[in-house]
């Protein structure tokens, strides 16, 4: 696919990755909207930077924790920019949990954040797609679905439904829209760490450092590019899933 005048869709898409995604995508050429639930500074400064990047740029608020958004999420895209043809699932939670201390609330507010969400957001995105045009959709999941976390019980299975998702999707959604997705390791302090606590978990890497945003970036760009691939999961980990 030929990202040049394309619309974009990204959730979370004001800081951290998906801020990363947002302006890849953009300096690729495509017109973004971008999602955020409480950063809305944040979501205007993205939006600048996107426009002085020669694209347009338009935000839109929403509380992904409540998947019934979804159809109206990607409406105010598509009234804002034109017919939206990439969808990035980038935001979700990250709640610190156990099977011991999980709560039914708790895991209901998880997996309709992080799983519900991005499910009804591609059904939402397969369904106003217009019939002559082809579709992308990548997902961020995390490379810790295959050796769980221990302390996010109901994140890691979350993410588990995504990985699914990917490779359900793209079957249910071809040949016309392709789905896949990126898996990531350690490329940020998570919310709460500083550097030195990145470096810590970096240091039993077979690359031995921290990825930052730039990695999970182009490996996006190319997967929506690349248009002989779908269902498939890209770890972008350093090697992580090696140790």
């Amino acid at each position: 696919m030929d990202i040049a005048g394309r619309v974009a869709l990204v959730t979370g898409g004001a800081t951290r990755v998906g801020r990363a995604l947002t302006l890849a995508l953009a300096a690729a050429g495509a017109d973004t909207f971008i999602h955020y639930n409480s950063s809305a500074g944040p979501a205007e400064h993205v939006a600048a930077e996107v426009e002085a990047l020669g694209r347009r740029a338009a935000t839109g608020a929403a509380d992904l924790g409540d998947p019934a958004v979804a159809t109206d999420l990607v409406a105010a895209a598509t009234s804002a920019l034109g017919p939206v043809s990439i969808l990035v699932n980038s935001a979700s939670g990250f709640p610190l949990d156990t099977l011991d201390d999980l709560t039914l609330d708790g895991w209901r507010q998880t997996l309709d954040l992080t799983l519900a969400t991005p499910v009804f957001l591609t059904k939402a995105f397969a369904a106003t797609l217009p019939d002559d045009m082809e579709g992308v959709v990548v997902n961020v999941t995390d490379v810790k679905t295959h050796r769980p976390y221990r302390k996010h019980f109901s994140y890691v299975i979350a993410k588990g439904g995504i990985d699914t998702l990917t490779r359900a999707a793209a079957l249910a959604l071809g040949p016309r829209i392709r789905v896949n997705a990126v898996a990531l390791g350690v490329i940020l302090p998570p919310p709460g760490e500083d550097e030195a606590y990145l470096a810590t978990l970096a240091a039993d890497l077979p690359l031995q450092r921290a990825g930052g945003t730039d990695p999970v970036a182009a490996a996006v760009v190319a997967l929506v590019q690349n248009d002989f691939v779908t269902g498939e999961i890209v770890r972008i980990d350093g090697g992580g899933h090696l140790v």
